[in-house]
């Protein structure tokens, strides 16, 4: 069966409807940056979810019904990706909803998927607050299939100073963004329990594109490292900035820079940094998937197809386990799911806290204007 996509402009959204005939399907929606400066994301996981919902259905579907995706843009803000869900919610009835890579546009839909008691699990979100938003106070609606930002903080100084045998570190950070302040408050809790010293901590708003000031102030601190937690069009911009400047640290990044802009826009820039993402795609396991993808869209995969693979099989054991498309039941069974193979590790859900246990994460080196697999971190640290 050939796969189809009907782009359909509407107020804030464009819906992409898969799958014929929309009798006896089960509805599952998505919600990402289609268009704007996150679209590489949005799209990949929007087409990972098509691709893969492709195949269940080529396989029988799911408790013999069909799956039909659902993907509205809510071009990287918060309040479209609110009237996306409602919209998933009030309008399609879907049984549940797969997105987004955002920590802070999860973290505003989680109410709305609370009061229409309809699950979402998050792919990319890693900010704790995405399903504990206060202390001991759980998200029922919200679950993630990635690991977590105090997990990702403590990989990124253990890598700083055991493999790079850095002491002094600086941190240039997006102060606006829930993901960026929460991975750098992290970051500096683990690097100082190490021995680490945090010689600079400087800050920017969303939308600054010169950061010459505060590159200034961090190349008289003299550090090892630059650890710059945010996202890919930023990290961009200020590497071509602190190479003009002559900063000769090493700089560390996260989940937020891979992407085949970056390379793009700053290849030369950031040659020799390293990140942690939450999987290698040259890994064996990931090559059938990946060419797939490539046939398919015609243009290789970013990490996030892979997250959405994982979340989308996630929900397809929650659903077969409760025996039920009814949004609380498959709830209620994704708080138990246990073993589902993904490839980013075998996924369970911690029903304490709505993430998965045992998630590892991996370092990737910006090499020869590529990225390189370099090293695997334990699930615990």
């Amino acid at each position: 069966m050939k796969y189809s996509q009907a782009w359909i402009p509407a107020v804030a959204a464009l819906a992409l409807v898969a799958w014929q005939p929309k009798k006896d399907v089960i509805k599952i929606g998505n919600f990402g940056a289609i268009s704007g400066d996150q679209a590489v994301w949005g799209q990949a996981e929007a087409n990972g979810l098509k691709m893969v919902a492709d195949q269940i259905n080529k396989a029988g579907g799911i408790l013999g019904r069909q799956v039909e995706i659902i993907t509205y843009d809510d071009k990287g803000d918060q309040l479209e990706a609110v009237n996306a869900v409602k919209r998933l919610i009030d309008e399609d009835h879907v049984a549940a909803i797969i997105g987004c890579n955002s920590s802070g546009r999860n973290m505003a839909v989680a109410p709305i998927a609370e009061a229409g008691k309809v699950p979402v699990i998050a792919t990319y979100a890693t900010n704790p607050r995405v399903t504990v938003p206060e202390a001991g106070k759980l998200t029922q609606y919200t679950f993630r299939v990635c690991f977590i930002d105090p997990y990702q903080g403590a990989v990124i100084a253990n890598f700083a100073f055991t493999d790079l045998k850095a002491k002094r570190a600086a941190i240039l950070y997006e102060i606006s963004s829930d993901y960026s302040v929460g991975l750098r408050d992290y970051f500096k809790q683990s690097f100082g329990k190490l021995g680490g010293t945090i010689v600079a901590d400087e800050a920017f708003k969303t939308g600054d594109v010169d950061f010459r000031a505060q590159l200034t102030k961090i190349k008289a601190a003299k550090p090892d490292v630059i650890v710059m937690p945010f996202l890919y069009k930023e990290v961009a911009l200020a590497s071509k900035q602190a190479r003009d400047l002559g900063i000769k640290a090493v700089k560390l990044g996260a989940d937020g820079w891979p992407s085949s802009g970056l390379l793009e826009m700053a290849a030369a820039a950031v040659e020799g940094s390293y990140y942690v993402d939450h999987c290698d795609v040259s890994q064996p396991n990931v090559q059938e998937y990946r060419a797939q993808y490539k046939q398919m869209f015609g243009k290789d995969m970013e990490v996030n197809s892979i997250m959405a693979h994982d979340a989308l099989m996630t929900l397809k054991m929650a659903i077969e386990k409760a025996g039920s498309a009814d949004p609380t039941a498959i709830r209620n069974a994704l708080e138990h799911v246990q073993n589902v193979k993904g490839f980013t590790g075998t996924i369970s859900m911690d029903p304490a806290t709505h993430n998965p246990t045992g998630k590892s994460a991996c370092i990737i080196s910006i090499k020869g204007g590529k990225f390189v697999y370099f090293k695997q971190f334990s699930s615990t640290l």
